[in-house]
């Protein structure tokens, strides 16, 4: 039996939720930062600091990571900022 939920890696973005990691200040003259996209078939993608090897020995009880996940990072204010973008449901 297959997963309930897969990524679809063939939907594409469709807006930034939030405020732009330049307007937040997280972001460098390399450009490479945190972000969150809205992608077309409605599921999120969030850029991150690759933290999986960091934190497997510490999980929480009942939180798993896959090996085709990857557990990331954002800035608090980058998510605070999407908020307003995301429905409540």
């Amino acid at each position: 039996m297959g997963r309930p939920w897969e990524a679809d890696p063939s939907a594409g973005f469709v807006r930034r939720l939030g405020k732009s990691p330049a307007e937040l200040g997280l972001t460098s003259e390399s450009e490479t930062c945190p972000d969150i996209w809205e992608l077309s078939n409605g599921d999120l993608a969030v850029i991150g600091r690759d933290v999986t090897e960091k934190v497997s020995d510490r999980l929480p009880e009942g939180v798993s990571i896959g090996p085709d996940e990857r557990l990331v990072i954002i800035p608090r204010s980058l998510a605070a900022a999407a908020k307003t973008d995301m429905p409540d449901a």
